[in-house]
């Protein structure tokens, strides 16, 4: 199916978890991802309010309880890549050298972690439609944002970095980030998330030079 200019059976969720565990076989394979593009798609066809849980473990022939393995609910579906993000983050903030500035730490944390989307560009931008969509997930999302920039924050001032430096630094990265995000997600964009993240690293350079 088609929505948006985007096939959603070809979409590449973010990855499936994988349980090391004897009940193993309890497990339906890609559950994980097959939920998602059923959500996704309910959401194209209905808008998010109109679509219930039970409606989507139902269009991904699996069952409510399945549903509730995964996602905490039916926003979680959209959002459910965020820890892994953060937690990301804040490994390569970890472990940037201790010579680097705080702002190349953020640049170089940036970089890797938009390395890991390129393959997950279809399902990113058809995300970014529901969530626009809705005011209620657009204000969601903003707290998920924040909540990563505390992080990387934290991450900073482990290093030694002083406030306010840290939360200055934190919150100008994860707004790079968010700028680059939206034009990357854009249909009419042709750039990869790493050129896009690295122009708005050097605007934000200049401006700071100015």
């Amino acid at each position: 199916m088609t929505l948006g200019g985007i096939n959603l059976a070809r979409l590449t969720t973010p990855g499936v978890i994988h349980y090391a565990c004897g009940c193993m076989a309890r497990w339906q394979p890609d559950a994980r991802g097959k939920l998602q593009r059923a959500a996704l798609t309910l959401y194209g066809e209905r808008g998010f309010d109109d679509t219930t849980v039970e409606e989507i473990a139902e269009r991904a022939g699996l069952t409510k309880r399945t549903f509730f393995r995964y996602f905490a609910d039916k926003r979680e579906v959209l959002f459910a890549g965020a820890e892994a993000l953060e937690e990301q983050f804040v490994t390569e903030v970890d472990a940037a050298p201790e010579s680097a500035t705080p702002f190349d730490v953020v640049s170089s944390a940036l970089y890797a972690v938009a390395s890991t989307f390129e393959e997950r560009r279809e399902f990113a931008a058809y995300r970014q439609q529901i969530i626009t969509a809705n005011p209620a997930l657009e204000e969601r999302e903003l707290i998920k944002l924040a909540k990563l920039a505390g992080a990387v924050a934290d991450a900073l001032r482990r290093r030694g970095v002083r406030e306010p430096s840290a939360t200055l630094t934190a919150e100008a990265a994860v707004t790079v980030f968010r700028v680059a995000f939206a034009r990357w997600v854009d249909p009419a964009n042709s750039s990869d998330l790493q050129g896009l993240i690295r122009e708005s690293l050097d605007e934000l350079r200049a401006m700071t030079a100015a």
